[in-house]
C-alpha cells in the first residue's frame, strides 16, 4: 500500500466535457467517475474567485476529482465558470461577479441530471460558495457544502431562501479564515434553521497541506456518502 499524497491520482474514468449555458456560453470541464461500478453520488465543484487565481484545478477541487471516484464512488464534475482559464482550456464569456454565473451552475446541474448521475450536491469553495448559496434553491440538488464561505456576495435574503428550500446547507469554516471565522459564520448562518457550521481549528481560507485536504474530503464524504469516512490515508 502507498500513502496518499498531494499528487496522488487514484483510478477513475476521466472525460473532458463542455457545458452549454442557456445564454450560449461554452464552459470547459471534466467529469470523473469510478473506474468500476456506477456512481453513488455526484459532486458539482464550484471553484474560487477566478480574478484571484481560482479555477477548476484549484487544489481541493483537483484532489476531490483525483480521489473521490475511487474512495467513495462519487462522480465529480469540475469546470471553469465563464471567462475562466486553466490548462483544460478557457470557458467563453466574461466574469460577471457571480451574476451571470447563475447560468453556469444551472448548466452543470442539468448536465449531471441529463447523464443520469445520482444525488447531485453543490460543493463550493470561497467564491463558489456564493454561487451555491445564491442559486442552489433554484435547482434540483440534494444540498450544498460550503468551503470557506466569505458571504460577500450572498446576502441574508439569499440565505433565507434555504429555509423554504429545506435542503442541507453545511459550512466548513477555517478557524483562521481572514474573511469569515467560525463564530461570525455561526451568527450569519443562524437565520437558516437547518444550516450547520463546522469550525476547523488551525486551518486557513486556502486549506493548505495534506492534513487540511483530508479534513475537507472526509467531511464531504461523511455528508454525501454516509459511512464512507474517514477516508483511508493509504491505498
Amino acid at each position: 500500500m502507498e500513502e496518499i499524497r498531494s499528487s496522488t491520482v487514484l483510478p477513475g474514468i476521466r472525460e473532458d466535457i463542455e457545458l452549454l449555458t442557456r445564454d450560449s456560453e461554452t464552459l470547459v470541464g471534466e467529469l470523473s467517475v469510478p473506474a468500476v461500478g456506477k456512481p453513488v453520488t455526484t459532486l458539482i465543484m464550484l471553484h474560487p474567485l477566478p480574478t484571484h487565481g481560482g479555477f477548476m484545478d484549484s487544489h481541493l477541487i483537483r484532489k476531490a476529482a483525483n480521489r473521490l471516484p475511487a474512495l467513495i464512488g462519487a462522480a465529480v464534475l469540475r469546470f471553469n465558470t465563464r471567462g475562466t482559464i486553466s490548462p483544460r482550456g478557457t470557458s467563453s464569456g466574461q466574469f460577471s461577479d457571480g451574476v451571470d454565473e447563475s447560468e453556469d451552475v444551472a448548466a452543470a446541474v442539468k448536465f449531471c441530471l441529463d447523464r443520469g448521475l445520482p444525488t447531485p450536491w453543490l460543493i463550493g469553495w470561497s467564491f463558489g460558495t456564493e454561487l451555491a448559496i445564491k442559486y442552489g434553491p433554484d435547482l434540483n440538488i440534494m444540498g450544498a457544502i460550503l468551503l470557506s464561505p466569505p458571504l460577500h456576495r450572498a446576502t441574508d435574503g439569499d440565505l433565507l431562501r434555504w429555509n423554504e428550500f429545506g435542503r442541507p446547507l453545511i459550512a466548513l469554516v477555517p478557524e483562521l479564515d481572514e474573511y469569515l471565522d467560525p463564530g461570525a459564520a455561526s451568527d450569519r448562518f443562524a437565520i437558516v434553521d437547518h444550516a450547520q457550521v463546522f469550525g476547523f481549528d488551525q486551518e486557513k481560507h486556502l486549506w493548505v497541506g495534506e492534513k487540511a485536504t483530508k479534513r475537507v474530503l472526509d467531511k464531504i464524504a461523511e455528508v454525501t456518502v454516509p459511512g464512507s469516512s474517514p477516508l483511508p490515508s493509504r491505498v
